[in-house]
């Protein structure tokens, strides 16, 4: 993030409400050695200062200025790119503004056309497997089940961290869907985000949502697409290379919170969990989403399936003929993946085949195969990939 901030005059840091951005915001502006202007524009008194931003951010020149759910004011963006273009004649020093958003970088980015190539983006995700294994034994299990925002996974036990994961989620139906503009019933949209819940990584079914909720598929797929652009719900497109194979054309989709999506259906603890339905799509969900936030931004991610039955959970292309299909099985007596995997690989020429599972140690269960925890996946990281 320091590296962004020495590069670009404007960096934003996008991620869901109460992930941490503001925390790391003012962090990093201290490491930095910066005397920061906060300015936090759901608050009327902020976004007054900025009635003629140009005439009050100017002067604030020398500072980084930080300007937090920076998608209230979306009409900025044309003053902020005027602004870095006169402190750069100026030869101001390159960092100048530090924006945080609670909304995807498609959304920011339609208002934010007019800093092309002033701008850089980096997602602020809830706590990862590699940021919780590190600092206590059970912390695995404890990130599945209350999921990765820092207050629900610190929470002194599991009802304080339920409880604040459903007051979360009413939040976010009542003021944070509103404010982006749709008028969507509070109480439509959380059955909507509970159905999607109950349909955990399965492939999008707009007909039978539409069906449940009364209202239309075009009505359907715009919900979708307000819970993909708040970073709440990940759209996991299918693998469309091969044009002789009958494949599944209809994205796969996810709660990206384990315990948001563990809060939706009401589960409170691991006990009630590993005795649920959705124990083994939730289980899915967690790898794919922590694999997902550590991939390189050139790499991309899709899942394979035709309609006689070859699948793979996970595909992911790194380019330069490097693709990795990715197995994920909740089974420490019998992680050896389905005839389906198998000839999806060979469908897709990949070059690595993994199968992620609970257990501790890594192995091979034949020549191509290899068996590993994910905290094995993604210690070894990616520099062998591209």
């Amino acid at each position: 993030m320091s590296r962004l901030l020495e590069q670009f005059p404007a960096v934003a840091i996008l991620g869901p409400r109460q992930v941490g951005k503001t925390t790391l915001a003012t962090a990093l502006a201290n490491a930095l050695g910066e005397e920061a202007l906060y300015l936090d524009l759901e608050l009327p008194s902020d976004r007054a200062k900025l009635t003629e931003p140009e005439l009050y951010l100017t002067q604030h020149e020398n500072r980084l200025v930080i300007l937090d759910e920076i998608h209230r004011v979306p009409g900025i963006f044309e003053t902020l790119r005027s602004l870095i273009d006169q402190r750069r004649r100026k030869s101001k020093p390159a960092r100048h503004f530090l924006l945080l958003g609670s909304a995807s970088m498609d959304l920011l980015q339609q208002s934010a056309e007019s800093l092309a190539g002033r701008i850089a983006y980096q997602e602020l995700a809830p706590f990862s497997v590699r940021e919780v294994v590190a600092t206590e034994g059970r912390s695995m299990d404890r990130l599945w089940t209350r999921g990765g925002f820092p207050d629900s996974f610190l929470a002194a036990n599991d009802d304080a961290s339920f409880t604040w994961r459903t007051s979360f989620i009413q939040t976010y139906l009542e003021r944070d869907v509103p404010a982006l503009g749709p008028r969507i019933p509070a109480e439509t949209l959380r059955r909507y985000w509970q159905m999607l819940a109950h349909n955990q990584g399965q492939m999008l079914n707009a007909a039978q949502l539409a069906s449940g909720l009364g209202v239309s598929g075009h009505t359907v797929a715009r919900y979708l697409d307000i819970m993909v652009d708040l970073l709440l719900v990940r759209r996991l497109q299918p693998w469309a290379v091969n044009a002789k194979k009958r494949l599944v054309r209809t994205p796969k989709v996810y709660v990206r919170d384990a315990g948001l999506l563990h809060a939706l259906l009401g589960i409170h603890n691991q006990e009630e969990l590993l005795g649920h339905p959705v124990v083994g799509s939730s289980w899915e969900g967690l790898l794919i989403e922590n694999i997902l936030n550590a991939l390189p931004s050139t790499a991309s991610p899709t899942f394979y399936r035709t309609s006689v039955g070859a699948e793979i959970d996970l595909v992911i292309d790194f380019g330069a003929k490097e693709r990795w299909a990715v197995e994920i099985k909740r089974s420490l007596g019998s992680p050896a993946p389905s005839k389906g995997f198998y000839i999806g690989c060979a469908d897709i020429k990949a070059t690595r085949q993994i199968v992620l599972y609970p257990g501790l140690e890594s192995f091979r269960i034949d020549a191509k195969t290899e068996v590993m925890p994910l905290s094995a996946f993604l210690a070894a990281g990616f520099s062998h990939g591209p």
